[in-house]
């Protein structure tokens, strides 16, 4: 998970900015693969939903100088990491489940935020509402709930505390057991009626990563952030310690000494 995960459904739940940035050459492959599918050649209003740190903001920015960016997002944290470089984009505190536009907008982005949201068969049509004729919904989204690096976070909330008993509150393994990403064709049932081109497709990237233990690096960013801020002291402890290790197993350093991480991806880009 890529993602820019701070629109989250666990209370509580902070993100850390530079956590985040520590891997995002790699994240960005997928956000400007997805931004260079959207068709709508001169738009007047963008808005990135789930704009994290802005790195992809201020580059559909510099794509389109003459539209009014807008990048918004739920984490006082990755917002003020974002203001702290000058730009053309404007900054805005808000929660994507209620956020609604002053007027149409031409181009709607977000880059792996909306697998934090649930409700997708009313998200989806209602951001679809917010677009002028010709505009475009652009949205990528992990697909690593069956993943091993987070079907292991689940088991290990499960089962990985000293005597086998779970970690955390029922509550904290309700919400990291949800998956509230859809397969492809539900997406097209959803939308197809409600656009005039609609382009749905999947990508397996195999990154390749260095350093110590590098999944783990990865998901503390985003995947692992709510597990995180659920767990405290020892059974935080206990928790990252078993975890470490079934990743190690289910993620072994490769005879070179990097670390290979399949990373699925659910791209949709409609218009209307």
């Amino acid at each position: 998970m890529a993602s820019r995960a701070h629109q989250g459904q666990i209370a509580g739940t902070h993100w850390d900015p530079q956590l985040y940035l520590r891997f995002a050459d790699h994240r960005l492959r997928p956000a400007l693969e997805l931004l260079g599918r959207v068709p709508v050649e001169s738009p007047e209003v963008v808005f990135d939903l789930g704009c994290g740190v802005g790195q992809i903001t201020r580059m559909i920015a510099a794509q389109w100088p003459a539209a009014k960016v807008y990048g918004l997002d739920n984490s006082a944290e990755m917002l003020d990491q974002a203001r702290r470089e000058p730009g053309p984009v404007d900054w805005v505190a808000g929660d994507i489940r209620t956020w609604q536009p002053e007027g149409a907008v031409d181009v709607i982005y977000s880059n792996a935020t909306l697998q934090w949201l649930d409700g997708h068969g009313v998200l989806f049509p209602r951001l679809i509402s917010f677009l002028r004729p010709g505009g475009c919904l652009a949205v990528q989204v992990p697909l690593s709930w069956a993943a091993p690096s987070h079907r292991l976070m689940r088991e290990t909330l499960a089962d990985g505390g000293r005597d086998g008993t779970a970690l955390g509150t029922d509550q904290l393994r309700r919400a990291v057991g949800r998956d509230w990403v859809e397969q492809a064709a539900a997406y097209y049932d959803l939308l197809a009626g409600l656009t005039r081109t609609l382009d749905i497709w999947e990508t397996e990237y195999l990154q390749i990563l260095e350093g110590n233990d590098p999944v783990l690096e990865w998901v503390k960013g985003t995947g692992l952030r709510p597990i995180l801020n659920g767990l405290e002291g020892d059974e935080r402890e206990r928790f990252l310690a078993e975890y470490t290790q079934r990743l190690r197993v289910a993620y072994p350093m490769r005879a070179d000494g990097r670390t290979l991480y399949p990373f699925r991806r659910l791209f949709i880009v409609a218009t209307v």
